[in-house]
């Protein structure tokens, strides 16, 4: 089968042909239809992701068809699914556990023609969404869906500020406030992104490149924000305080941005604020994620569609910051 490799440091970006995987108990092989890129992907080629492995097949994100299946799973054969990369979470479902893994890295991912994963993992497609909209939905969808409602408890009417609206969870953060009922604000380093974001139903954004960026976001939500959702870190992380209302939440999952600087913490504790770290999401989260999209009829955001020889020019964009949304692979 055709499958995107990370063979090397020196060649990290290659399709190649490799052995289709058989399923066993209690497993799959799941066609795949198309896959998603996340910045985690990009990271991985670029050889600044923790637990390389030489040769993986890359990919988290996945949707397709179940086309063998292994005992104990034979419900799932021909059934259209989408999985969940968040593996061996643990009985906690405060933290993950010493054995939680993302499809993709350790384990072979799905930007291959078949993936071999756990049946327990599979759940039905969204029917409403195609397989390119599908594949966009797991990974950015249950970060993005974690941070908002198991962590920040999101409810009816709060204001939500989304820091870098163009990524793929960005996107998601976006969709899924609005349709808790929330007033969504955002921010981006392209006005055109602004602009798509407005689209979707954002009250407003800024350039967060422009000096005044956290006055003008004082300005256009009327004081500050509840909810403060954040992937970047960096030395803007230090004006969130300030642009918090009273028992304001600020939920961070990345840092590429760079380290927190100095913060001044006496708005922290006189506001009563939370600075909250998260990752990944529970099955819980995955199954309350999918509830809500299909709740809401949401529909992924997809920047462009690639097949799969022209993956390059997908991680490319995505290495260039060039897309509002998801980058998906046709496989």
């Amino acid at each position: 089968m055709k499958a995107i490799v990370l063979e090397s440091a020196e060649n990290p970006l290659v399709v190649n042909d490799v052995a289709k995987p058989t399923p066993g108990p209690g497993e799959v092989l799941v066609q795949v239809k198309a896959a998603a890129l996340n910045r985690r992907d990009w990271w991985i080629t670029q050889g600044k992701y923790a637990g390389l492995k030489y040769p993986t097949i890359l990919g988290a994100d996945g949707a397709g068809i179940v086309a063998e299946a292994g005992d104990d799973a034979s419900e799932w054969l021909g059934k259209e699914v989408i999985i969940n990369p968040s593996h061996n979470w643990g009985e906690h479902p405060e933290f993950q556990s010493k054995e939680f893994k993302i499809l993709g890295l350790p384990d072979n991912g799905t930007m291959a023609e078949y993936v071999l994963v756990k049946a327990e993992y599979l759940y039905p497609k969204p029917a409403y969404l195609t397989f390119e909209q599908a594949a966009a939905l797991p990974l950015a969808g249950l970060t993005a869906y974690r941070a908002l409602f198991t962590k920040a408890n999101i409810k009816k009417g709060d204001k939500v500020l989304v820091v870098g609206v163009g990524a793929g969870t960005g996107s998601f953060l976006l969709q899924f406030a609005l349709a808790a009922g929330a007033q969504v604000f955002v921010t981006s380093g392209s006005g055109e992104k602004i602009e798509q974001a407005k689209l979707l139903g954002a009250c407003a954004g800024v350039n967060y490149k422009a000096q005044d960026w956290a006055q003008e976001l004082k300005h256009f939500s009327g004081g500050g924000f509840d909810i403060i959702v954040d992937s970047a870190l960096g030395p803007d992380f230090a004006k969130m305080p300030d642009l918090c209302n009273p028992g304001g939440r600020m939920v961070f999952f990345g840092g590429t941005a760079g380290n927190v600087p100095e913060l001044n913490a006496r708005p922290i504790f006189w506001k009563q604020l939370q600075i909250i770290g998260t990752t990944m999401g529970t099955p819980d989260d995955f199954k309350a994620m999918l509830a809500l999209v299909n709740q809401h009829k949401i529909v992924p955001v997809v920047d462009e569609v690639f097949p799969l020889a022209d993956a390059k020019k997908a991680f490319d964009k995505m290495g260039a910051a060039k897309q509002f949304g998801k980058l998906v692979i046709k496989i």
